[in-house]
């Protein structure tokens, strides 16, 4: 199966000139989400990762069904005021302007081993401030999958300092 053809391009979203890359329809279909999750989580598959980090909102998604695959735990990265206990919190650079993500103080222990998670790699900026939370908090990032890189935008360059980045799909 191609999981290319379950991608939609919407032209124009969420402003002019932008093409976004439309999940929803990977998502509805069983068996491209599962070949999904499992190219995702393959790669790490023996490497001990106790923990898996998604970030707000669609990396929920794949980080709960990886943490299952994997037989590790999940921890949500969340936009800021989202989580109920105590937060350390990281700003970042957007494409236009900044914003921030939080975790909670207890969510990552001191040389935890942990696999970070999201659908899409972009620019990177989102990544790095989710992979730098985790090492502020002591954790041992093994690696970064996502289901969708645009490899275009050099977002993995900003990665290379928290191990190998896996991208199931590029464009």
């Amino acid at each position: 199966m191609d999981l290319h053809t379950l991608i939609r391009d919407i032209a124009d979203y969420p402003k002019p000139g932008i093409v976004f890359k439309d999940i929803s329809p990977l998502l509805k279909h069983p068996a491209g989400l599962a070949m999904a999750v499992e190219q995702m989580a393959n790669p790490y598959r023996g490497m001990g990762v106790e923990l898996v980090c998604g970030a707000e909102s669609r990396g929920f998604i794949f980080g709960t069904a990886i943490a299952q695959a994997l037989s590790a735990g999940f921890v949500p990265i969340r936009k800021p005021g989202k989580l109920p206990y105590d937060t350390h919190a990281m700003d970042y650079e957007l494409e236009y302007g900044t914003d921030k993500l939080e975790i909670h103080t207890d969510a990552v222990g001191k040389g935890q081993k942990v696999l970070m998670v999201d659908d899409l790699l972009a620019t990177g900026g989102t990544m790095q401030a989710c992979c730098e939370l985790v090492k502020k908090m002591g954790g041992e990032i093994v690696g970064v999958t996502v289901l969708i890189e645009l490899s275009f935008l050099s977002g993995r360059d900003k990665l290379n300092a928290y191990g190998e980045a896996h991208a199931v799909l590029t464009y």
